[in-house]
């Protein structure tokens, strides 16, 4: 027999660190949702009704959910957990004792005939020893990384420092990637979830969130910035310096140059060699206020002397 692992924490669409409580708000809303007496004829909604009951019944209980996060998905190297009639029968999980409207993946785990011998350790499936006797690598785990858009273009060494479930904590040293862009993922080797039997530890997966600049944004690996023209600027041409994540630069604007015009400086983005953005200048045209006589006369000389020049066209 083959029993297909259930995924709980997605089943009731909270993560791997929630609370007791936000699962107990999730299962509830849930459980509304798909209650038989709400979808009398709906079998698929039985079916979510029952899924989302199993899930909450392990979730809720510190110790099975301890249990089912140390198996994790990929205790077997794979999705399936191998036929038997496995779990952890002498352990009284809050009353349970098998059976019920649960899943063979519950029974296989919590309920069934043999293995768990008190609360001593792992016997494995069937008393034989089994899969908890051998040496099994520890979950691969994955935590958010907020990055000012200066440290992902420069990278370097950065100290952070992670929380558990548990309350506890973690310092880490990271080695940030020049030019690591949002949404790519950091891999420190080892420091996930500790292995079971002498197996090795898991990896963390640090997943870059770069957080929003007062002065640039992001569009992939390109980084784009307005700059500030007057008129007689953008009319006349002039040189300005632009500020870049790689310090300040001059840059000429020719003559008639017009509001919403983007220019390339290559180079300046995010990525890493032949990968890398560039840093695009979007010309943005500011007219001044029109504060004096004089100032007025001086812009109503202007619209006459461009008297047949049009801006629209439709």
């Amino acid at each position: 027999m083959s029993v297909e692992y259930k995924d709980y924490y997605k089943i009731l669409g909270v993560s791997k660190t929630a609370e007791k409580d936000e699962i107990s708000r999730a299962f509830k809303k849930l459980a509304r949702k798909y209650h038989p007496d709400l979808n009398p004829n709906d079998a698929e909604a039985e079916k979510k009704f029952k899924e989302v009951n199993e899930a909450h019944e392990v979730l809720k209980d510190p110790e099975k959910r301890r249990m089912y996060d140390q198996l994790g998905p990929n205790w077997q190297q794979g999705q399936h957990f191998g036929g038997g009639a496995g779990g952890y029968q002498n352990m009284n999980f809050g009353g349970f004792q098998g059976g019920g409207d649960f899943s063979d993946f519950f029974e296989t785990i919590f309920g069934g005939g043999g293995g768990f011998q008190g609360a001593g350790g792992f016997q494995g499936f069937g008393g034989q020893g089994g899969y908890a006797n051998r040496p099994q690598r520890g979950r691969d785990v994955e935590a958010s990384l907020t990055l000012t858009l200066e440290e992902a273009y420069h990278g370097g060494r950065k100290s952070i420092t992670l929380s558990d479930a548990g309350g506890g904590s973690k310092a880490l040293e990271v080695n940030i990637p020049a030019g690591v862009k949002d949404g790519a993922r950091i891999r420190l080797s080892g420091q996930g979830d500790q292995g079971y039997a002498g197996g090795g530890a898991g990896d963390l997966y640090l997943k870059v969130n770069i957080a929003a600049h007062h002065r640039f944004t992001l569009d992939g690996v390109n980084v784009m910035l307005d700059l500030p023209l007057s008129p007689w600027e953008a009319a006349l041409g002039t040189e300005a310096t632009v500020p870049t994540l790689d310090g300040n630069v001059s840059l000429r604007i020719a003559a008639g140059t017009g509001s919403g015009r983007k220019l390339r400086l290559r180079g300046k983005g995010l990525g890493s060699a032949s990968k890398k953005g560039d840093q695009f200048v979007r010309i943005k045209i500011v007219v001044p206020d029109s504060a004096t006589d004089k100032q007025k006369e001086l812009w109503e000389e202007l619209a006459k002397e461009y008297e047949s020049f049009t801006p629209r066209d439709f």
